[in-house]
């Protein structure tokens, strides 16, 4: 459902900060975009004027920049630099302890603190990319508890774009601009014609009971078509575009590719990509004993595909070279994902072509891996 269809309600500027009070009289603690360290992050609100009012951000191939808008939009950005992954899968987690009892052991499992919690802003990709993880995490035999116990906990405020980014390609990926689904609540601004405004409608019964005592006004069909207009020109305006079609066999079929060593002069295997990226979900493990060695400590921790050490067996990595390691992310994130989790692992929000320092762009190198490779010739003379 989205925030166009019928049902919507107007929920106008000046009444935003009710919004933010259902949440919190519904028991949400409220996370959100703000403005810090030259960045739109995403962390704890505890009103309105936290929100990024009047900036957006101008994205290129490794730049990202921030920018003054000429009117007071609350969302009026794309993405930066931190996804709502770290709220649910922690760059640093404490798993468990083991402590010694005389001659044995007893392992005492970390509790989980699940607060609820409003993730407020969350874009149409965005809610694709927690679909993705979900799967990962929570849709197989194996679940993980302390991912399910945060979700478990979340309520999604999803906000449809009003604007792409220089490096959106969600189009393509089919996961946006427009939300379709997965939100407990869709906001739509909309800065004209007529007032600054919101169309909002709930996408589940969660949503609705926080909408519900606001009492806001039916939509009327004016907002309606803007909106369909809004999303109309977003989905034009898009920066990049990826075909999807056929990509897990391509890969599978360009393992020898030439590019695969041109992208890899380039990359400097730094994990930005990885690190930003909604659905990267690598990581290791570490013991930490206690100096009495009466206690021992299991963390997970965010890993990469792109360290040397991540698929280091017998005191040697498995894939040594960058351009192996580039490889492996790409095939894996476009292609093997879907014979693992039945989806692509990209949503097309463009992340790791921002904060490659190189600004190596996937786009670019998926439509290099479609141009077939001349076969050698024959040994002979050349001129």
């Amino acid at each position: 459902m989205d925030a166009g269809s019928e049902g919507s309600q107007v929920l106008r500027r000046e009444e935003f900060p009710r919004l933010f009070s259902a949440l919190e009289d519904a028991g949400y603690q409220v996370v959100g975009p703000t403005v810090r360290d030259g960045a739109i992050v995403y962390d704890r609100l505890h009103g309105v004027d936290d929100l990024p009012r009047g900036w957006t951000d101008r994205q290129g191939p490794g730049r990202y920049r921030l920018e003054r808008r000429g009117d007071d939009a609350l969302f009026g950005y794309n993405v930066g630099p931190f996804t709502w992954k770290k709220f649910l899968f922690p760059p640093r987690e404490r798993l468990f302890t083991v402590q010694r009892e005389g001659g044995s052991f007893t392992v005492v499992p970390e509790p989980v603190e699940a607060p609820l919690t409003a993730f407020l802003g969350v874009r149409a990709c965005e809610l694709a990319g927690l679909a993705v993880t979900d799967r990962v995490f929570q849709g197989g035999p194996v679940v993980d508890p302390g991912y399910a116990a945060r979700r478990s906990r979340v309520l999604l405020v999803a906000v449809q774009c009003g604007q792409a980014g220089g490096n959106c390609f969600c189009a393509s990926m089919r996961t946006g601009p427009s939300v379709s689904g997965g939100a407990d609540l869709v906001l739509t601004e909309i800065l004209g014609p007529g007032p600054h405004r919101f169309l909002v409608r709930a996408g589940s019964p969660r949503g609705a009971e926080v909408l519900s005592p606001l009492n806001l006004p039916p939509a009327p069909e004016e907002d309606e078509r803007t909106v369909g207009e809004l999303l109309d020109r977003t989905t034009r305006s898009m920066g990049r575009e990826m075909d999807p079609t056929g990509l897990r066999d391509l890969l599978r079929e360009t393992l020898q590719h030439p590019r695969w060593e041109e992208v890899a002069r380039r990359c400097l295997s730094c994990t930005n990509c990885t690190l930003v990226c909604p659905t990267c979900f690598c990581s290791t493990h570490e013991e930490v004993p206690d100096l009495s060695e009466e206690k021992v400590e299991r963390w997970r921790r965010w890993d990469s595909c792109f360290n040397l050490g991540f698929t280091e067996l017998h005191g040697a990595p498995v894939r040594a070279s960058g351009r192996s390691r580039y490889r492996q992310w790409l095939t894996h994130k476009l292609g093997t994902w879907h014979d693992q989790f039945g989806t692509s692992g990209c949503i097309g929000c463009g992340r790791c072509i921002t904060w490659c320092p190189v600004g190596i762009d996937l786009t670019e190198e998926v439509a290099a891996l479609r141009v077939p490779v001349a076969p050698a010739g024959p040994p002979g003379r050349t001129a």
